[in-house]
């Protein structure tokens, strides 16, 4: 099984990582069916660990493989991924700031300003999950296309390790959708749906992150440092503070 994987087209690798992240997202998701109300010290536990999972997988599959390739392009090695990441991160923040969205956590009468009742409320709580995993499908994305270009720097490990990463922190990600839906009124089902809605865009965003790297070898550097950060903004703006607003600062980190 493996090997039948290793030897597929790195833009299918990207394919089957993200339907993976995507179905963790489902399975957070489906614990509305079984449950009224989740152990919150598991779910900060849960983001904390995945926090860190994340933060390791931005150097280390993303970062380091820039750096790598870069030596041997015209510029100073660090220009690419100091430009790729600062870019990744200030384009997350610029969409954060534009489009008005929840987080999980918001009061039902805070949407950064915006007076809302429930059911505007559960759309924009679905939107601000959606919105956050686009760059990380981008970012499982072009860690498996880099593979096509046949470099030597790029691992096939570091990639499965990204997408793992990213499977465990959609898990409450998925939670963090269905719960409040099912305490607004919506059914079961339909709290499902939507939770498991807001991981789909990651297999769309990993196959698009693929493909932009797969043919285009001088832009992997950029490409690679740009998924990282913007998965370090995720980290920092959501992952962290969702995991100690409970109170459970100590246990989470």
């Amino acid at each position: 099984m493996i090997d039948f994987f290793l030897s597929l087209d790195p833009v299918i690798q990207a394919g089957i990582a993200t339907m993976f992240t995507w179905g963790m997202t489902a399975l957070g998701a489906a614990v509305v069916f079984a449950t009224k109300e989740f152990n919150q010290k598991l779910m900060d536990s849960m983001l904390g660990f995945a926090g860190g999972v994340m933060i390791a997988a931005s150097f280390w599959s993303l970062l380091s493989p820039a750096l790598e390739m870069a030596e041997a392009g015209p510029t100073p090695a660090w220009v690419p991924a100091a430009v790729g990441f600062a870019l990744g991160g200030i384009f997350l923040w610029g969409i954060d700031k534009v489009i008005p969205h929840l987080h999980p956590t918001s009061p039902v009468e805070d949407a950064e300003g915006i007076r809302h009742d429930k059911k505007k409320r559960s759309t924009l709580l679905v939107f601000a999950i959606t919105l956050h995993n686009i760059p990380e499908g981008l970012a499982v994305g072009v860690a498996f296309g880099a593979l096509a270009a046949d470099s030597t720097t790029a691992s096939i490990t570091g990639a499965v390790i990204l997408a793992i990463g990213m499977g465990i922190q959609n898990v409450p990600e998925g939670l963090a959708v269905a719960m409040p839906l099912r305490r607004d009124g919506m059914t079961r089902r339909r709290s499902f749906m939507y939770g498991q809605f807001s991981g789909m865009i990651e297999l769309f965003a990993g196959v698009i992150g693929a493909l932009a790297v797969a043919y285009i070898d001088p832009i992997l550097p950029y490409a690679l440092s740009f998924a990282a950060g913007a998965m370090i903004f995720v980290v920092t703006e959501e992952v962290i503070p969702g995991s100690q607003e409970e109170g459970n600062k100590d246990l989470a980190s």
